[in-house]
């Protein structure tokens, strides 16, 4: 289910539309962990996703598909 993929993807950027103005505003070291931090988290997001996207993982077990096979009772 490609479509989740992108979805999350595009969260993320939208995160991040919001947040990149106010990451050079920074002044406190702790400010600095929090946006690095932050920064190191949303490339985690966006590179599992397009992981995820090109088929190098399997997707997470609740987006696979299931095939429904036909059970026969074999004696």
């Amino acid at each position: 289910m490609r479509h989740y993929a992108i979805l999350r993807i595009l969260l993320a950027g939208f995160f991040l539309y919001f947040a990149w103005p106010i990451i050079p505003e920074a002044v406190t070291q702790i400010e600095f962990i929090f946006w690095g931090g932050w920064l190191a988290f949303f490339l985690l997001v966006i590179g599992s996703n397009f992981a995820t996207l090109l088929q190098m993982t399997s997707p997470p077990v609740m987006e696979q598909e299931r095939t429904r096979e036909r059970q026969t009772l074999n004696h």
